[in-house]
């Protein structure tokens, strides 16, 4: 949405019709939010600017048959390593030199996913924040293999789509999640000692540091899962860190399928 709302020729690749169908009426329902606080005196220029966008956006569920034309390709499927590897190995044969890959990955290793291609080089991370319409922020990571020239063009593309990007190198979670997912792990770890009530924890940390949700609600809003998988990925990589300690019972919900907003039902219940 924001790159083909900014000019840019955008296909959107996804593994049905269906899915495709779904994704670009999400996109149009966006679209027709952002023209409603942007052209709110002007709706005549509102509606202009939501058909230019659709026209710069195609759909396919073909990503081999549409990366010969691509200049960028970022990949936004499942947290998987293997799954992504895949995906990157198969679509390096086809897309040409210059193509540049990038992962929107929040907790893997840019360079395990780069590893996987022959272009190393023309490799990095793009991490954008959720919603990304209104989210300013992005992380552009570049590993100890990615070339100057990528990691220029990705800064650049990053300020062409709107946003403001930060540089990190390739460390797990970047920067945001690295200092976020250990808060969140440490209000678990508050609640499960008794210290403290999650209700509380929550109230204390958006009116004593000004945070918008707080870490039970940010939790359940995330997916208890993902923030497992996450911190399970990195408890692997550095076992003594106790940053990285598992909880008991974040498992216990996860195991329950208990995940947050996206089922009804996750630290708090959700109707």
């Amino acid at each position: 949405q924001v790159a083909a709302a900014s000019g840019h020729t955008v296909v959107l690749v996804d593994q049905s019709d269906e899915i495709l169908k779904k994704s670009t009426k999400g996109i149009e329902e966006s679209l027709k939010r952002v023209t409603k606080k942007k052209f709110a005196d002007k709706p005549e220029a509102g509606a202009e600017f939501i058909e230019k966008t659709l026209k710069n956006l195609t759909t396919s569920t073909d990503a081999v048959a549409v990366v010969h034309s691509t200049d960028l390709v970022i990949e936004a499927i499942v947290e998987n390593q293997g799954v992504k590897n895949e995906l990157f190995k198969r679509l390096d044969k086809f897309a040409p030199e210059h193509t540049i890959f990038a992962s929107n990955t929040s907790s893997l290793q840019i360079t395990g996913l780069a590893n996987s291609t022959t272009r190393q080089d023309r490799f990095g991370g793009l991490h954008f924040f959720n919603p990304v319409p209104m989210m300013k922020l992005v992380e552009v990571i570049k590993t100890p293999m990615t070339s100057q020239k990528t990691f220029e063009s990705l800064m650049d593309f990053s300020k062409a789509v709107g946003k403001s990007p930060v540089s990190c190198k390739d460390t797990p979670g970047f920067i945001v999640n690295r200092l976020l997912v250990p808060y969140m792990m440490e209000a678990v770890r508050l609640f499960e000692r008794g210290d403290a009530s999650k209700e509380d924890i929550d109230v204390a940390m958006k009116l004593g540091a000004g945070y918008p949700m707080g870490p039970f609600e940010l939790l359940d809003y995330v997916g208890l899962d993902t923030c497992k998988y996450i911190i399970d990925g990195w408890h692997s990589l550095e076992p003594s860190n106790p940053l990285f300690a598992p909880s008991p019972l974040l498992n216990k919900l996860v195991e329950e399928k208990k995940l947050g907003k996206k089922t009804g039902e996750g630290f708090y219940k959700y109707k």
